[in-house]
Parts: structure tokens; sequence; C-alpha cells
């Protein structure tokens, strides 16, 4: 009996381990953290978005839970090319288990599209098997990462 409720225990407040890949056309260079948040670890693959170096993204998807997306809401221009890019992520093996975040950043800026136009932009409805979630986000103060970070955490979790 005493073991049961060490399981049961240990299930409920154990520190859980996840690994999370981050990608955006305009990420920078490569770098990997470990961010506690809410009794989870997170293990975010930060890798660089130019051109010569996504072929190499697919090298970090084996064993990866979740895929937070990041979209420069400002830039009109590119969002067929992360639209692109990201369906050709989705369509890889080991990312069918992974839920997405999607982030909709520099949304502090007067002509940034809305978190509704990236969704459409990105072809986001048409991810019927895909469990995902867009958040309106502004990296330099922050605003709206801990709300994707809430809705990660629970949905990696769920699915554990």
């Amino acid at each position: 009996m005493g073991l049961s409720f060490t399981k049961l225990f240990s299930r409920l407040f154990a520190k859980k381990e996840m690994r999370i890949l981050m990608v955006g056309l305009d990420a920078a260079g490569f770098n990997v953290e470990t961010v506690e948040y809410k009794n989870i670890s997170f293990t975010v693959w930060d890798v660089g978005g130019q051109d010569k170096i996504r072929p190499l993204w697919r090298h970090y998807f084996q064993n990866t839970q979740g895929l937070i997306f990041v979209v420069d809401s400002n830039d009109r221009d590119r969002v067929v090319e992360a639209r692109d890019e990201l369906h050709r992520m989705l369509n890889e093996d080991e990312l069918r288990d992974a839920v997405l975040l999607v982030f909709a950043n520099k949304q502090d800026l007067p002509n940034a599209m809305n978190a509704a136009e990236i969704t459409d932009k990105l072809g986001l409805h048409s991810l019927r098997q895909r469990h995902w979630y867009i958040q309106s986000t502004c990296a330099t103060s922050g605003e709206g990462l801990y709300e994707g970070l809430d809705w990660l955490s629970n949905n990696i979790a769920n699915k554990a």
C-alpha cells in the first residue's frame, strides 16, 4: 500500500523532463538552455534559421516533445517562407507527436500582424492532427512568453 502512494506521489510531484526544439527563420546561432518552469525541466534547443542551417534542423527532431516556432509578426514578406518551413518540419516523422507552440513575436511594432492573421497565413487550421497554439509575444519585454510556456507545459505534461 505504501508503495502505491509513493508511486502516485512521485507521478504528481516529480520533476518532468521535456525536450523542446525552438526554431524560426531569424534565429541566430545555436544555443541549448535548460529552463525550469512549473516543475518541468525544459531542454530547449534553439537553432539558427539561416537558409544554409535549416537542413540541419532535422538532427534535433528525435525525441522532441514540443516545437516552438517563432514568427516575426512584422515581416509580411517572409510569412509564406515561414509557413513552408513550418509545414516541411511538421511532415517529418520524428515530429509527428510533438505539440506546436507558435510565438507570434514583435507584437509591439505598429504594423505587426495579429495572432489571427498569422494563424491564417501559416495555415494552422489545416493542422487537424496536430495539437497547436499561437501566442502573441514581445521577446524584448517578455510579454506573452509565460502564457505560451504555460500552454506548452500543460499540453506536454498531459501527453506524458
